[in-house]
């Protein structure tokens, strides 16, 4: 009786242990105390802070460097551009170092000090006259405004690179720190992590939303000392209610091996071992044996006949063993079957992030070029309340936030019915349908525009001054693109996040998320080019100077911009069709534990 006892008590415990999680202790993490939606809840409301303090800043800064730093338009453009760029591709380094060193928890709170610093200094800078050009209005022709120079334009990119890089650690960490509360292996929380990812887009609209209106106008009727300042104290909140969570957190243990590391390693040893035969049989090459891999807890991953080049990494030599170790191969030269795995699901990834950048690249200039559209138009909701153009993407923002709820509750359950996947549809079935949508959000920002440059020629308003001289259009005419990106948003980019995420290698699920981040990052330094190679290529064509020069949009040629880009987005949608038809999604790899590993 006794014994029956027992081995209910400890059959119960290994169902309440979540493997590779502790506590904030260390302890192991159990299902009915740690992790789990109501607390993934404070992770997404640091998610919809975050977005409260840097949505308005993604829209808006054109403006402040335009109209209060006197930036050429273009040259305002690429620094956010290049702001937003750097801050995706820092989610990389930070990603590692939370995955190999200090942990997700630790980093996100490190990443929202760096952050509200930041935005501390931009806030500073915006306050005092001496840390700025004196004041001049951009738009009258023929305007001498003194750009910003010396300690003033370093101080502001320190502030500007402090924010994001403290952006860049919360992107990194806070999706994998909040998939960590859930254990994929139960059918359930699978479930529940699928909701979280959804979670994640409703957070970013609802913080979007505040920052879009409420922060914007403060920013364009108030100040810019007091935007950011409000914007300084969004993150400040977002970083205390995210650690208040820290005894009821899942935390994942940081490996002391890094995972970039390893798949190198595979590399590495099949170049090596490049003029080797393959073995016919995959059964002969090298990997642990299970019960060794029970001692460590090291996941495992069956053979596949892909990317056959690099099983050449597993072909096992005796120079490959180290003579002072009998058992222990060297990293570099032999590597298990399971590490060659894990690189050949990285390379297999490589066509899908490939195929995101191009929807950023649109992405820009929506956060862009749309709003410097906006300043042109009537602006006027009632007689006396007017929307700022940055504040426009508050209508795909408000459509999202009713849809995301709609989308997860009513939409998933109903296809799931037919389908049999957890998620409704693949992954990669929802990234698809985003990539179109956002070509035809591009054809229709197109449409709109030649709309606007004729309802400005057609008045003689060619040469009016943005805002103080709209044209009689209407701002929401801009709304039509505005709309249809946001649905591509919340099917490609929850849809990479997933995918990424589910399929990466259990020691590289935040570096994992942060592919999503590494392809808009591209697509943000990729904006940049793009501009300055479409001026130089329509430099000698046009009256203007090139499709996008100067700082009178009336007399650019951002239609034909607008449909170059909507082709490319085109082909790419059928480029990605061909690589995603010959994606092979990874078995879902098992960790082998033992009961003498638990402590």
């Amino acid at each position: 009786m006794e014994n029956h006892v027992v081995d209910r008590n400890v059959q119960w415990m290994q169902q309440e242990l979540v493997d590779g999680k502790v506590d904030w202790k260390g302890r192991k993490a159990l299902k009915h105390k740690h992790g789990g939606m109501k607390v993934s809840l404070l992770i997404l409301a640091a998610f919809a802070f975050e977005n409260v303090a840097t949505l308005s800043l993604a829209v808006n800064l054109v403006q402040y460097f335009n109209g209060i730093m006197h930036y050429e338009l273009a040259d305002a453009a690429n620094m956010v551009t290049d702001y937003m760029g750097v801050s995706y591709i820092l989610s990389i380094v930070v990603a590692v170092l939370a995955d190999t060193w200090i942990g997700r928890y630790k980093s996100v709170v490190i990443s929202g000090f760096f952050e509200s610093m930041g935005l501390a200094l931009l806030t500073i800078q915006a306050h005092l006259a001496s840390l700025k050009p004196p004041i001049c209005n951009v738009y009258v022709k023929n305007a001498h405004c003194e750009k910003l120079s010396g300690k003033q334009e370093a101080f502001l990119f320190i502030s500007l690179y402090l924010l994001a890089f403290g952006s860049a650690g919360l992107k990194a960490s806070l999706p994998s720190h909040g998939a960590d509360q859930f254990d994929e292996r139960d059918p359930k929380e699978a479930m529940q992590m699928s909701s979280f990812f959804n979670g994640i887009l409703l957070a970013i609209c609802i913080g979007g939303a505040v920052s879009l209106t409420f922060n914007v106008w403060i920013q364009d009727q108030i100040g810019w000392d007091w935007g950011f300042g409000i914007s300084t104290i969004a993150i400040v909140l977002g970083t205390i209610v995210f650690a208040f969570g820290l005894p009821l957190y899942r935390i994942h243990v940081a490996r002391t091996t890094n995972g970039i590391i390893e798949i190198i390693q595979v590399y590495v040893a099949a170049i090596r071992k490049r003029n080797l035969p393959l073995p016919a049989d995959p059964i002969e090459l090298y990997e642990i044996e299970q019960d060794k891999e029970a001692a460590v807890g090291i996941e495992y991953q069956p053979h596949r006949d892909i990317f056959r080049f690099l099983d050449k990494a597993a072909i096992q030599r005796r120079s490959d063993v180290q003579p002072e170790n009998q058992e222990t191969p060297n990293p570099w030269k032999l590597c298990r079957v399971t590490q060659v795995e894990n690189a050949k699901i990285i390379l297999s990834m490589l066509p899908i992030f490939c195929c995101s950048i191009i929807m950023t690249l649109c992405l820009a200039q929506l956060q862009t070029f749309s709003v410097q559209q906006g300043s042109t138009t009537d602006t006027r909701i009632t007689k006396h309340f007017n929307i700022p153009p940055a504040s426009l993407p508050i209508i795909p923002v408000a459509f999202l936030i009713i849809i995301v709820p709609f989308y997860d509750r009513i939409c998933v359950p109903f296809l799931r019915k037919f389908t049999g996947i957890p998620t409704g549809i693949t992954h990669l079935q929802r990234i698809g349908v985003g990539l179109i949508l956002s070509s035809i959000s591009m054809a229709i920002a197109a449409i709109i525009e030649v709309k606007r440059k004729g309802v400005a020629r057609d008045n003689n308003m060619l040469d009016a001054l943005p805002v103080k001289q709209p044209l009689p259009l209407s701002i929401f005419w801009l709304s039509f693109q505005y709309f249809v990106f946001g649905i591509a948003d919340m099917f490609t980019y929850v849809g990479l996040l997933e995918f990424f995420y589910s399929e990466a290698p259990k020691g590289l699920k935040s570096t994992s998320t942060c592919f999503l981040w590494c392809s808009m990052a591209l697509g943000y330094f990729l904006s940049s080019i793009m501009v300055k190679i479409v001026n130089s290529a329509t430099k000698n064509i046009t009256a203007s100077g090139g499709w996008l020069a100067g700082n009178n949009i009336n007399r650019n040629h951002l239609n034909l911009f607008y449909l170059f880009l909507s082709i490319l987005s085109l082909i790419n949608f059928f480029v990605y069709l061909f690589v995603s038809k010959r994606y092979k999604y990874r078995p879902q790899g098992s960790t082998v534990t033992s009961g003498n590993s638990e402590e």
